[in-house]
C-alpha cells in the first residue's frame, strides 16, 4: 500500500508542470500590454483575453514547442529555436521576454537571426505564472 502511494505521488510530479514562481496577478496586470499582439484563447475557442493577432496564442505555451502554434506564421528567429527543439519552459520564457533577439541568437548561435518580438519585458515570470494559471 506504502509503496503504491509513493508511486502515484511520483507520477503526479512528473505529470505536473512545475509553476513559474512570479505572481500570476501581477502578470494578468502585465499581460494588458502583451494582448497588442497576443490573445489567449483556449482550444475549444473560449476566448479568455482577446488580444491581437500579430503573435500566435499564448494559451498553453508552457510546455509547447517553439514556433509551433498551428495556424500562426513565425519568423526565421522562432522557426529557428522550433528547428533546435526548444520548448517553452518557466524559465526560457521570462528569458525570451527579458530580450527576445538576444535570446534567439544566444540558443541558435546565429547572430543574423532576431526575434519579430520587438517588446522586452523584465518582470516575465509574473507573465508566466498568469498563463500557466490561466492554461488549466
Amino acid at each position: 500500500m506504502k509503496t503504491t502511494f509513493i508511486a502515484a505521488l511520483a507520477a503526479i510530479a512528473v505529470a505536473v508542470p512545475a509553476f513559474a514562481e512570479g505572481d500570476a496577478a501581477a502578470g494578468a496586470r502585465d499581460f494588458n500590454r502583451c494582448k497588442a499582439c497576443h490573445s489567449i484563447t483556449a482550444p475549444d475557442g473560449t476566448v479568455i483575453v482577446r488580444g491581437g493577432r500579430v503573435g500566435p496564442n499564448l494559451y498553453g505555451v508552457v510546455g509547447r514547442t517553439a514556433g509551433s502554434e498551428e495556424g500562426f506564421r513565425y519568423g526565421s528567429g522562432l522557426l529557428a529555436l522550433k528547428d533546435a527543439g526548444l520548448v517553452w519552459d518557466a524559465d526560457s520564457i521570462v528569458a525570451y521576454l527579458a530580450d527576445p533577439t538576444a535570446f534567439v541568437r544566444d540558443k541558435t548561435g546565429d547572430n543574423s537571426l532576431r526575434s519579430n518580438m520587438a517588446f522586452k519585458l523584465a518582470n516575465g515570470a509574473d507573465v508566466v505564472a498568469y498563463l500557466q494559471s490561466v492554461a488549466q
